[in-house]
């Protein structure tokens, strides 16, 4: 968990970068309908989240630096016993101060008198325009309320500036009650992999498995995923983002998993790929190597001072050469690198920030260039190779086989830590934890 006082902590380090004579307005996550009268279950705006820790939605946190009655302020929904009866508990403003350390707060419906008179006499708006449309709206509308007003003495803000710049930047570099928050997640993430590997045999459909998986979340304490798990066996591991997970594991087929919890907010985000039967064939062991030396050699270029695209570009290399020892390509390996002929078998990035967002924020590049690793940076390694039936030139007996191996990295002082270190992904691993399955079905 995180505590208030990190809360606080996150509010005075961007206030301070805010400067005094500004504010910035930061709206809460809506509940979204899923059919009807039924709305999907609340999630909170990751930004909303990370400066208050505030839950409900219909709120809004306004910081004012150097507000002598306070800088931190929730507009949020009254308590309201009849509602509370028949949709859950309020903080109202109350618990708002009580429990989440606000100096004030008042009723959302009230912010359309108040926040004008809060944003008076600040000369800049920091908010992030172009996610809330209506909200967008309303905020032109009440500095528009005191532009109209300047001939009264009103002071109305004359620069509006893109609150994500500073924001996302602070949240790229995970603290350490937030490192601990994510270890944990990815260790619950782990044991759900384990134990679809255990689980998984012919015959199964591949929803059981994903079942397998939300089980295993919910029961060791993450209600929810941190996306929807990919569980994707023989050709549909070739579908980056397959999530129909609604066919049957075939004997002889590999199964690719992709999937994380998400625990106090925050995601991991691992992807682990096996036989169905639990043993290699041929062509998916030589396969699934390169993926795996890609893996690791990428994990290994991932430390501080290092590029953002080191590990892709380690992957990359691998990953041809992989290609041309298995006489899928051919020609030399740096000038197919260089004409990206790994791309129909190689699509996509090898990884990403992850935190609060399992595609979590901040830049990639710094003046055009990569951006350079730093401590407390989390990111992804994900490299695989794909190969779908069908594709032109591709021999018969690669077709199907979709791999991935991914896990989640945390930038050190001097090089990083394996978050999902304890799931297995040597080939004798994976095959000696599915071994007793196969004895039994024998």
């Amino acid at each position: 968990m995180i505590s208030r006082a990190e809360f606080a902590r996150r509010r005075r380090e961007l206030m301070d970068l805010m400067g005094n004579n500004s504010i910035a307005i930061l709206p809460s996550a809506k509940e979204v309908v899923r059919s009807r009268d039924t709305d999907y279950l609340f999630r909170q705006d990751s930004d909303f989240y990370y400066l208050t820790g505030f839950p409900e939605p219909d709120a809004v946190l306004v910081l004012l630096p150097g507000r002598e009655h306070g800088e931190y302020v929730i507009f949020c929904r009254e308590k309201d016993l009849k509602m509370e009866t028949w949709h859950g508990r309020r903080e109202g403003q109350v618990g708002a101060k009580k429990n989440y350390g606000c100096n004030d707060a008042f009723p959302i419906d009230d912010i359309d008198e108040i926040l004008p008179g809060l944003m008076e006499g600040r000369d800049r708006i920091y908010y992030e325009f172009g996610n809330h449309t209506d909200f967008d709206n309303s905020i032109m509308g009440w500095v528009n309320t005191l532009r109209a007003q300047v001939k009264k003495g009103a002071h109305p803000p004359g620069e509006l500036i893109d609150l994500s710049h500073i924001l996302h930047d602070m949240r790229l570099i995970k603290s350490k009650a937030e490192i601990r928050v994510m270890q944990k997640a990815a260790e619950i993430s782990a044991n759900a992999h384990i134990a679809a590997m255990k689980r998984c045999q012919p015959g199964l459909n591949e929803l059981q498995i994903e079942g397998e998986l939300k089980y295993s979340f919910a029961n060791q304490g993450a209600r929810t995923e941190a996306y929807n798990s990919i569980v994707a066996g023989g050709e549909n591991a070739c579908i980056l983002h397959y999530v129909e997970n609604n066919c049957e594991l075939k004997d002889g087929d590999l199964l690719l998993i992709d999937a994380g919890c998400e625990l106090d907010g925050y995601a991991s985000d691992i992807s682990r790929t096996f036989p169905v039967n639990g043993k290699f064939t041929k062509e998916q062991k030589q396969a699934y190597e390169w993926v795996l030396k890609a893996n690791k050699e990428a994990i290994k270029s991932a430390k501080p001072g290092k590029p953002w695209s080191a590990p892709h570009d380690t992957a990359v290399r691998i990953l041809t050469k992989g290609l041309v020892e298995m006489g899928i390509l051919e020609g030399d390996v740096d000038q197919l690198v260089e004409e990206e002929a790994y791309k129909p078998f190689y699509m996509h990035k090898t990884g990403h920030w992850i935190g609060l967002d399992v595609h979590d924020v901040g830049d990639y590049l710094q003046d055009k260039d990569p951006r350079e690793l730093s401590e407390g940076m989390i990111l992804t390694v994900e490299p695989g190779l794909y190969f779908a039936p069908k594709t032109k030139g591709l021999d018969k007996k690669w077709w199907g086989i979709g791999i991935r191996v991914e896990d989640d990295i945390l930038i050190t002082k001097r090089s990083n830590r394996i978050l999902t270190k304890t799931v297995p992904k040597e080939v004798d691993e994976i095959e000696a934890l599915m071994k007793p399955k196969r004895r039994r079905k024998s």
